[in-house]
């Protein structure tokens, strides 16, 4: 039996994964999942309608982040999966790759484990609002860097890094740079060319709108990554070997047509609403729960507190009381949704100074409301005078 909600739910964990999704998603999910085939394997008019829907969102994801050949576009199942085809298909033993204390442990636990197998890593530390500058980035360069690999925004605190400014110092070092979009595809302009980002990760589910399951790896032509995972894929099989040439290269067995279908629905609502208005309503949300967050008594809020230099991400902490405790009670008590704790990223709390205990993170979306956020601070007000 399909569970239903007897009362509204305000939504503010869209850095884990957007919700709700526009009707559009559901729409194309439902009609692939009834109308589609496995995508490379057969020549039936199913199987041609996923070829169809494959090719097309490929041509979207170049467009949008500015990718010539959208056969350099490798679909995956999440950002965290990208990032780790990224990382361990281009880091060999010896390289060096300087990444920061802001990463989620998907960039951090892969360097982990490839550093335990010889490769060297250097973990800049990061200010108190989570900033790294490009001139740290410069001074740790060394003669065997290979990888630059960078958040593009905090999943804790927002802070928006300068990819930009960090991608020129990486091209004119001759390094490879890596940014980690999980927090920005679909809400911050993203050029591949102009930023010379070499590698980008996107998650589909969170502000890209698309599905669970759905994520995408570019790569600037002319970069070779070594797969991570071989196995069918519709081509050359006369041969045991893999396929030398993108996207089959990084791309092994049945991919999910039917998550890459809503993926391309969201990439399409979020071209019609236009990244700039997206942007906008976040901003404006963004310093509303700001301002009303820090005019509590016994709130601390962590960040930038500055909407021109973060997305939608805020952290903050009652003092005296478990932010477990202050997630728990907005949900239950308020009907509100947000995610307490270290948010798979140990390293950024230490740098703000909340670590074991982490924060309340409350994540704003595209379909988030001025009353939503009103509704919160009234909500966050009864907790302090409550238990603070």
């Amino acid at each position: 039996m399909r569970e239903t909600f007897d009362r509204k739910i305000i939504y503010l964990d869209n850095a884990a994964t957007s919700w709700p999704k526009p009707e559009a998603v559901y729409e194309a999910v439902d009609h692939a999942m009834r109308y589609s085939g496995n995508a490379s394997r057969s020549g039936h008019r199913l199987a041609l309608e996923a070829d169809r829907l494959l090719y097309q969102t490929r041509k979207l994801l170049a467009s949008f982040f500015n990718v010539q050949d959208p056969a350099q576009v490798v679909f995956t199942k999440n950002c965290t999966e990208a990032l780790n085809v990224a990382l361990k298909g281009l880091l060999k033993v010896g390289d060096h790759v300087i990444t920061t204390s802001m990463e989620h442990n998907s960039v951090l636990r892969p360097l982990s484990r490839l550093q335990r197998s010889g490769v060297e890593v250097t973990v800049l530390q990061a200010n108190k609002e989570g900033y790294v500058t490009p001139k740290q980035i410069a001074e740790a360069i060394r003669g065997n860097t290979k990888l630059i690999a960078v958040t593009h925004a905090s999943n804790v605190v927002g802070t928006i890094m300068p990819v930009a400014d960090i991608g020129k110092v990486a091209h004119d070092h001759g390094v490879l740079f890596l940014v980690d979009a999980a927090q920005t595809a679909g809400v911050l302009p993203i050029d591949m060319e102009q930023c010379f980002i070499d590698v980008l990760c996107v998650p589909g589910h969170k502000s890209l709108m698309g599905p669970s399951g759905t994520g995408a790896l570019l790569v600037r032509e002319g970069i070779v990554v070594e797969p991570l995972i071989e196995g069918g894929t519709g081509s050359l099989s006369e041969s045991i070997e893999q396929p030398s040439f993108m996207p089959d290269r990084l791309e092994s067995g049945t991919l999910n047509v039917v998550g890459i279908a809503g993926l391309k629905a969201g990439l399409e609502f979020i071209m019609g609403k236009g990244l700039s208005n997206i942007r906008q309503h976040e901003q404006k949300l963004t310093k509303m729960l700001l301002e009303g967050l820090s005019e509590l008594d016994n709130v601390t809020v962590y960040g930038p507190k500055d909407v021109e230099r973060m997305v939608g991400v805020v952290s903050a902490v009652v003092k005296g009381v478990d932010p477990a405790r202050v997630s728990a009670l907005l949900d239950q008590e308020y009907g509100i949704a947000t995610r307490p704790g270290l948010h798979c990223a140990p390293l950024a709390h230490k740098s703000i100074g909340t670590f074991e205990t982490g924060t309340v993170r409350f994540s704003v979306g595209f379909f988030n409301t001025l009353e939503d956020i009103e509704e919160t601070i009234r909500a966050m007000k009864h907790i302090v005078k409550e238990y603070g």
